[in-house]
């Protein structure tokens, strides 16, 4: 196939992207005016000048089979002042909404959407069991999902089969949330987060990339669809087995005070939050995950 990818440069596009040249796809990077981009894999992927505030989109884009789009700054860089708040929407929401649009003009367009969401969608829901049936929260990342995913669905009515990928915690030495939870960890200062009850909702990046590629190849994947893992983890359990994995300790609790004085709302939302969620889509078709665990997951992720 031909696939349009945005957000190439991010963790899970750059390791995606390697995925599809390795398969033998042929990968369009879609990159934004002023953007350096790391030379990957071998010449199968190129890049596509794409301009979301014109809606400008470069014309070896057409003929694509396949777009994911991955767009979206980082929820974890730097505290959420009203400028950073503003940045976190618009860069999902308003980046697809000019996607979409840019994909109507096409004289063909592809068969398949697959457009990056969260499992934020379903707000701080304690010990409460999560499909993708489940309703949406009210809380600032839920909003923003809800515009997101609205946004992606748009799609539809062009004809195109839209996947609305809510990833939870995607693991990976390389970058994203866990190099950052196991510094504590590696100074011998690391613990449970606050009460430690509220739920983890994960998935390797290697599960991650495979679940994608089935989304890009699958007809019969269609709508919300949980990328996590079929085991989440209360925070305390993931603490634990972190520590027992990088054979430290993980004795010193962070009170959820502390955290909240230090990063503001992002706590809540980013730390303090629970989401217990299960990939039922992908339970129905009887999906393999590679690292189905945490244990496995962990061992898998930090010994490559």
């Amino acid at each position: 196939m031909k696939i349009l990818v945005t957000g190439s440069t991010g963790l899970v596009g750059t390791a995606l992207t390697q995925a599809l040249q390795h398969a033998g796809h042929t990968v369009c990077r879609l990159v934004r005016p002023n953007t350096s981009t790391q030379s990957i894999g071998n010449s199968q992927a190129f890049d596509v000048n794409w301009n979301p505030a014109t809606g400008e989109l470069g014309g070896a884009a057409v003929g694509a089979d396949a777009v994911v789009n991955l767009a979206g700054a980082s929820i974890a860089d730097g505290r959420w002042t009203p400028q950073r708040k503003q940045l976190l929407r618009s860069s999902r929401v308003d980046t697809t909404r000019a996607f979409v649009q840019a994909l109507a003009k096409m004289p063909a367009r592809p068969r398949v959407l697959v457009s990056a969401s969260a499992t934020g969608y379903y707000g701080n829901r304690g010990d409460e069991t999560l499909t993708e049936a489940s309703r949406p929260g009210n809380d600032f990342l839920s909003e923003i999902a809800k515009e997101w995913e609205s946004e992606a669905l748009k799609a539809e009515a062009l004809g195109i089969r839209v996947v609305r990928a809510r990833f939870g915690v995607i693991l990976s030495k390389q970058g994203g949330a866990l190099p950052q939870m196991m510094r504590p960890f590696q100074f011998g200062v690391g613990g449970k987060i606050g009460s430690g009850k509220q739920w983890l909702s994960w998935i390797s990046l290697d599960d991650t990339v495979a679940i994608l590629r089935s989304a890009l190849e699958n007809a019969n994947i269609t709508g919300p669809l949980n990328v996590v893992s079929p085991q989440p983890v209360t925070n305390a359990q993931f603490t634990k087995i972190l520590a027992t994995t990088l054979h430290r300790p993980a004795i010193f609790p962070a009170p959820a005070f502390a955290l909240r004085l230090l990063l503001g709302e992002m706590a809540d939302a980013l730390l303090l939050s629970s989401q217990r969620v299960l990939p039922a889509q992908l339970q129905q078709l009887n999906h393999q995950f590679q690292h189905p665990d945490l244990p496995t997951a962990l061992a898998a992720v930090l010994s490559s």
